[in-house]
């Protein structure tokens, strides 16, 4: 599988070069997106064999995220990971989810933290379970830690998702993905990660607030749209099963993390 990485990054002079040294480890190519930083981000990445691809002024993740997957695909990569430059996340666990998705073909895999969750900001952690909770409804099937930005997406789900990665959907694009991607029968499948926070010297570019009222009403807007789907809500809440992820003999709700 031909895996190429893309780490979007804002301001990320402490631990971009780090984050991007891990990941040339485990892909054949790494495209960071600078996106419009202010600071040394693109002087750390000095002698680092990465593609840079800059944006002239801050557009936010979700159109940096859109320039690195048409970049990634260009290269006729298999599959796109994608992973923050903050060093929330492990480029270490990157084989950790393409054996996830070598099992799992053509679904997407995502970093789910779910070991040391307490670590994690108390009104960040409410946020996110409030995500997870509309976006499960409106995909139609439980998916939890829906906000991680660790993930795993085929090529083929990106070349053909109609999903807008302009400026102002920004962190919203992450989640309308995952719902999209439900329409065409692509579901998120979980590997468990550990939660990481206190490494970067700078502040979360999620407003908790803010970020997830967009997101709600993005999902609110779908779920307008289809009636509802009162069906995907009893399945996104494990009383009814999904056919993509059947109940096993004890009657446990799934998805859950695979390893």
């Amino acid at each position: 599988m031909r895996i190429a990485v893309v780490i979007p990054a804002f301001n990320e002079d402490a631990t971009v070069a780090r984050i991007a040294e891990g990941a040339l480890r485990h892909a054949e190519r790494v495209f960071v997106v600078d996106d419009g930083s202010r600071d040394g981000t693109a002087a750390a990445l000095a002698g680092l064999p990465v593609t840079l691809l800059r944006n002239d002024v801050n557009l936010g993740k979700a159109a940096s995220l859109a320039r690195g997957f048409a970049a990634a695909l260009e290269q006729s990569m298999d599959a796109v990971v994608t992973l923050d430059a903050d060093g929330q996340h492990r480029p270490a666990d990157i084989p950790r989810l393409v054996e996830a998705a070598a099992a799992h073909p053509g679904d997407i895999i995502i970093g789910t933290r779910l070991a040391g969750r307490e670590r994690m900001p108390p009104l960040r952690r409410f946020g996110n379970r409030q995500a997870d909770f509309w976006i499960a409804w409106a995909a139609g099937y439980p998916i939890r830690d829906t906000q991680c930005g660790f993930r795993l997406y085929p090529a083929a789900l990106l070349e053909g998702l109609a999903v807008r990665g302009g400026r102002r959907n920004g962190f919203v694009f992450e989640s309308e993905v995952l719902i999209e991607a439900a329409r065409v029968g692509c579901h998120a499948r979980c590997v468990s990660i550990d939660t990481i926070y206190g490494l970067s010297p700078r502040a979360s570019h999620y407003r908790a607030a803010a970020d997830t009222t967009c997101i709600v009403l993005m999902v609110a807007g779908h779920l307008l749209r289809s009636g509802l789907h009162p069906l995907g809500l009893l399945r996104s809440l494990g009383v009814l099963s999904h056919p993509a992820f059947p109940r096993d003999s004890a009657g446990a709700k799934s998805p859950d993390a695979l390893g």
